[in-house]
């Protein structure tokens, strides 16, 4: 297996292809993305080009930070990639998306999305709790979009379900500065990325 030297930290973010209701779930992409990119670090997402996804990208893009996608080729069409940004892999699955974007990551943000930014929050949660890997994950919960499953991972825990400790995997940020913070904390640049 081929390692691959990078030339700058990526961060993978997990969001939705659709905009939501609220025109703050955009406005927070884009401040997601500027800030991404005037920190120095690039964006790995699923490479859709319409929705908080795209808006996450082209944010990166125009504040001169460098976008990496990754969608498979089922989802090629209906997520728009042809409007995606940045250098695009198309891959056969998604679980090889998934396996991908952790590989190519140094640590995972999370922005209002439904059922696949759900599933990808909590697979790379499960995969720090078995020490599969060990990478920083930060949910941003603007104006208490994630507060229901917050509560719920919680209630994980009283039920002893989930230890506290094991509970922290998943940080919590407010805004774009927090999460980014959150995430650089002492992880430094890896010289070649790892799972």
């Amino acid at each position: 297996m081929q390692t691959v030297v990078e030339k700058s930290a990526k961060i993978a973010v997990f969001c939705g292809a659709r905009p939501g209701v609220h025109p703050e779930h955009l406005l927070l992409a884009e401040q997601f993305g500027t800030t991404l990119a005037r920190r120095g670090l690039d964006l790995v997402y699923g490479a859709g080009g319409v929705g908080v996804m795209g808006a996450v990208a082209d944010a990166v893009l125009a504040a001169g930070g460098g976008v990496t996608g990754v969608i498979p080729r089922s989802l090629h069409e209906r997520e728009r990639a042809d409007n995606a940004q940045g250098a695009i892999f198309v891959v056969r699955s998604m679980h090889e998306r998934k396996a991908l974007m952790y590989r190519l990551s140094i640590g995972f943000a999370v922005l209002p999305g439904g059922l696949g930014t759900l599933d990808e929050l909590m697979e790379v949660a499960t995969w720090n709790q078995l020490s599969i890997m060990r990478k920083p994950i930060v949910v941003v919960n603007h104006r208490g979009f994630f507060d229901p499953m917050l509560q719920m991972l919680d209630h994980l825990v009283e039920e002893g379900f989930l230890r506290a400790e094991e509970r922290r995997l998943i940080q919590v940020a407010q805004d774009a500065e927090e999460a980014i913070d959150q995430l650089s904390a002492g992880h430094p640049v890896p010289a070649a990325a790892t799972a």
